[in-house]
């Protein structure tokens, strides 16, 4: 694609991204078999190739409008077209550099503004997040039903071992996962034990900064990267040999440190290393001897919902699948898995009516076969999934660790 960026822009590193990433894209068009949203509204402007083109427009210096922010915003983010496109066009970092540009010219409406502001406040701040989620369990029985759908339960608190192994991985306990869904990191640490792989939880560590970044706060999102690298610095130095993300979305920002810091003299080299050492956790168990745990065979029928984060984000797709395998689970087939649930971060509260039709949809596909449970990677796809589905809906390493424990008891 020939681009006449503004000369201004291009004369920073955002705008030589941007206008490479332009340059790669060929107008083939194979990313709107697989956008979501093109698939539910067949609008052009709402595929990938077509937000391409808004985003050109407005680097090039044309005029920038709501109906513009209003097609940018309905990107899911999910990547699916990364995954399709067979020129590697890298469209969620364009998508990124193109929010941010329209964010700074075009003023949203104050209530919008409001929320969006409210969820960078709230949601990457766990002594914020988890007080405001208990008022919300307490007064659950008074609110709509639609409200009582997005409030999960509590979560009886399981504890984790305290082990003394060689063999050290460092964990990111995450924002909302922390809160939400806190059993995920101790099940998986509990399964890691097993291994003789012990798990360091920094104190000092936070949000991965994955909140921030897509609200187009890219320096919010920046600040949250550089206090987690400086909180997993003393023990990557001390010879940890990995960083552990349970949550795909977390780990795909991760990941992505050391492309986002690239820039930062002070944070560039160490933001490499860390994006390096970042794994989900599919990655890390699947090098490992999986035979030797031999877990209860529960006979249930499960079906697993691949996150987009990671089948995409993370080009792990077909991973967490092979691990459950070796493990002896049966799963479901599930039709249209590279499709999103309709998550997406924070576009369930920012998107529910398209989020609303993702998520029936691929409700209607995970439990075609009446599977007895649901299981995901991501802590995001989890509560979405859970808020309307008619079985349980868990991370996959809670189901692992449940079927080890059966052995314990």
């Amino acid at each position: 694609m020939q681009t006449t960026l503004l000369q201004s822009f291009l004369n920073t590193h955002e705008g030589q991204e941007a206008d490479a990433i332009l340059r790669s894209c060929v107008h083939c068009g194979f990313c709107t078999a697989t956008c979501p949203t093109y698939q539910l509204l067949g609008d052009e402007l709402d595929s990938p190739r077509g937000r391409i083109y808004l985003i050109k427009q407005v680097l090039e210096g044309q005029p920038v409008t709501h109906r513009t922010q209003y097609h940018l915003d309905r990107c899911l983010t999910c990547r699916s077209c990364e995954t399709t496109c067979p020129s590697g066009v890298n469209y969620s970092r364009l998508l990124d550099i193109g929010r941010v540009v329209v964010e700074r010219q075009v003023k949203r409406k104050p209530l919008a503004g409001v929320v969006r502001w409210g969820l960078r406040q709230v949601l990457p701040y766990p002594r914020r997040f988890g007080p405001l989620l208990r008022l919300a369990r307490l007064v659950k029985p008074l609110l709509p039903a639609q409200m009582k759908q997005k409030i999960p339960p509590a979560e009886v608190a399981q504890t984790r071992p305290v082990t003394g192994h060689s063999r050290i991985l460092l964990v990111l306990e995450g924002c909302a996962q922390s809160v939400a869904t806190p059993n995920t990191n101790t099940a998986a640490a509990r399964v890691l034990d097993r291994l003789g792989i012990s798990l360091i939880s920094p104190e000092a560590q936070g949000c991965c900064g994955a909140v921030s970044q897509h609200l187009s706060a890219e320096s919010e999102a920046a600040g949250f990267m550089r206090r987690n690298i400086d909180a997993w610095w003393p023990h990557i130095e001390s010879g940890a040999e990995a960083i552990l993300v349970t949550a795909s979305g977390c780990g795909t920002q991760v990941k992505e440190y050391g492309h986002l810091l690239q820039h930062d003299p002070a944070y560039a080299e160490k933001a490499a290393r860390v994006s390096a050492m970042a794994k989900d956790l599919c990655e890390v168990l699947e090098g490992e001897p999986l035979e030797t745990l031999k877990p209860s065979k529960s006979g249930k029928r499960i079906a697993y919902h691949s996150p987009c984060s990671l089948q995409h984000g993370q080009q792990l797709a077909g991973r967490v699948e092979a691990v459950l395998g070796r493990l002896g689970f049966d799963l479901t087939p599930v039709a249209d898995s590279h499709l999103c649930c309709g998550s997406a971060g924070t576009y369930s509260i920012l998107q529910p009516e398209l989020s609303k039709q993702l998520l029936k949809n691929k409700l209607a596909a995970l439990e075609k076969d009446d599977p007895d449970q649901i299981v995901t990677a991501n802590v995001g796809c989890q509560l979405h999934l859970g808020s309307c589905a008619a079985r349980p809906v868990r991370h996959w390493i809670e189901l692992v660790d449940e079927a080890l424990s059966k052995l314990d008891g």
